[in-house]
């Protein structure tokens, strides 16, 4: 039986451009062919584990595969039964070579399908501030290669009517010819004064404009050092930059910014992050496990009626309680009238999403904050359970006991170090490619401390630190490291906020 082919736009590179039918379709693949400029985060986000990945990655001086190869491929995988995406940075069908796949496959008798994608042409453009129409500037704009050497005499470029007669020009993969291009529209009589855009990276995170004219914007080019992959904007339109500029202009643009908690919770750090500009490095530097046993929690739960309050303080401690709940044929109603305790807003907020009410939420997210608050409503002779990690301080537990309870401190979870890929975060600290260090807990710090070892100090010295409260940047202080950042609301939305008026007040006025 033939399998189908699906011939998607990745889009520009900001993986949030894909379309709907895009990440379904990538969800469901067998195989994906992928190119250079397909945002390799849209893979790991959106396929199974299972499915084979082929790079097929192309540039103007190496192919990893020639094209008549990857459209035999496409054929041969179909032929296998397989369903078969096959992923472009863009559109397939603007200046890709969607068309001649296309036309591989149905020679083949291979069935097909087109999942048009958000075309760099237009979004580089629009993340840099650019609009390439507006009313005030112009009334059409057009779309050229910049592939093709505008030297050749049979060129099917018609310079002299596309210098005068579009307002905006946009050229794709024309970085390289740029001198040329500029020379032959200031010889067909665009004006040397035209405003021209050169966009790098356009919608990544390490998103490059540089501004000029038809007359300097070569020699703007060489004393930057640009390069490619670059989209260039020709025509007035530029100039509506500085005033609509919006993507490079966000706090923490550029910054790359390292994520050191679990893989389960780094991604809402990372989201938060990203929104305001930077660039998530995830590096998990704890993992979560099993206890050794859940002898401990599981007797917990079988007398769950007998405590007045279950203390939470952390999300991981909330799921794996009601995980277990389950294991044993139980459900939330198994908590009758006890009451619930959470340390802070992310682990209310999961007792929440639980249909859970939350009695007690502290002024300050700290265990010394939660033992003070039940402490002032009365603890004597109340029984606490108390479901936490191994690692996890000791301070709550005796706080409590000490006004009068009786507390069931029982782990619920462990966190173990995971430590691959240390030597790519070795060589990004050691060359400065890492802005901000973040810890969300002491034992991120910890680990990560002694999992680079004795050069530790050194490295981490070359990037900001910090921390989402006191606990956490004590604990760092104590190992040797100078703490730059410390949240006030000890919160991931707090940890962002600190981050963010760190580089605000950095800004030159």
């Amino acid at each position: 039986m033939t399998g189908k082919v699906y011939l998607i736009g990745a889009g520009p590179g900001d993986p949030g451009l894909l379309t709907l039918r895009g990440a379904e379709l990538l969800g469901r693949a067998d195989v994906v062919v992928y190119d250079r400029l397909a945002n390799p985060v849209l893979l790991d986000r959106h396929t199974r584990p299972e499915a084979e990945r082929i790079y097929v990655g192309k540039s103007s001086s190496r192919h990893t595969m020639r094209q008549e190869e990857i459209n035999s491929l496409l054929v041969r995988k179909a032929m296998e039964g397989k369903m078969v995406v096959r992923l472009q940075g863009g559109d397939p069908f603007v200046f890709g070579r969607g068309g001649e796949e296309a036309a591989t496959l149905a020679s083949a008798g291979v069935p097909f399908e087109v999942v048009p994608g958000i075309t760099s042409a237009i979004a580089a453009p629009a993340y840099a501030g650019i609009p390439v129409t507006h009313r005030e500037h112009n009334t059409s704009f057009a779309v050229v290669t910049g592939h093709e050497d505008p030297t050749k005499p049979d060129s099917t470029i018609d310079w002299d009517k596309l210098a005068t007669g579009v307002g905006t020009l946009i050229f794709l993969m024309g970085f390289e010819n740029l001198e040329l291009i500029v020379q032959r529209l200031m010889q067909a009589g665009r004006p040397s004064s035209t405003p021209v855009a050169l966009i790098r990276w356009g919608t990544w995170p390490q998103q490059e404009t540089l501004v000029g004219t038809l007359s300097d914007i070569v020699a703007r080019a060489d004393a930057a050092g640009f390069g490619p992959p670059a989209v260039t904007v020709v025509g007035s339109v530029v100039q509506l930059r500085e005033q609509l500029r919006w993507w490079d202009s966000r706090p923490l643009f550029g910054k790359r910014i390292l994520v050191t908690r679990s893989r389960e919770q780094a991604s809402d750090l990372s989201a938060l992050l990203s929104e305001q500009g930077a660039q998530p490095v995830e590096f998990p530097v704890v993992e979560i496990v099993t206890p050794d046993s859940y002898d401990d929690l599981d007797g917990a739960l079988a007398r769950l009626n007998s405590y007045d309050w279950v203390v939470f303080t952390s999300a991981n401690g909330v799921r794996v309680f009601l995980e277990r709940l389950k294991v044993h044929g139980r459900d939330v109603r198994a908590l009758g009238e006890v009451r619930l305790a959470a340390i802070g807003p992310a682990t209310a907020e999961e007792l929440r999403r639980c249909c859970l009410r939350v009695d007690l939420v502290p002024s300050e997210y700290v265990a010394e904050g939660v033992a003070a608050e039940l402490i002032a409503r009365g603890v004597e002779g109340k029984r606490v359970l108390l479901p936490r990690a191994d690692i996890a301080r000791d301070v709550l537990r005796l706080e409590l006991e000490k006004a009068g309870a009786t507390v069931d401190s029982v782990v619920s979870y462990r966190t173990i170090p995971a430590r691959t890929g240390l030597s790519r975060l070795k060589a990004m600290l050691m060359d400065g490619e890492i802005d901000v260090v973040t810890f969300a807990s002491s034992s991120t710090v910890r680990y990560l401390v002694a999992g680079l070892g004795e050069d530790a100090l050194s490295l981490l010295s070359r990037a900001q630190v910090a921390c989402i409260g006191p606990i956490t940047a004590q604990t760092a202080t104590s190992l040797g490291l100078r703490v730059d950042v410390v949240a006030s609301e000890h919160t991931i939305p707090g940890l962002v906020a600190a981050i963010t008026a760190l580089f605000r007040r950095r800004e030159p006025r």
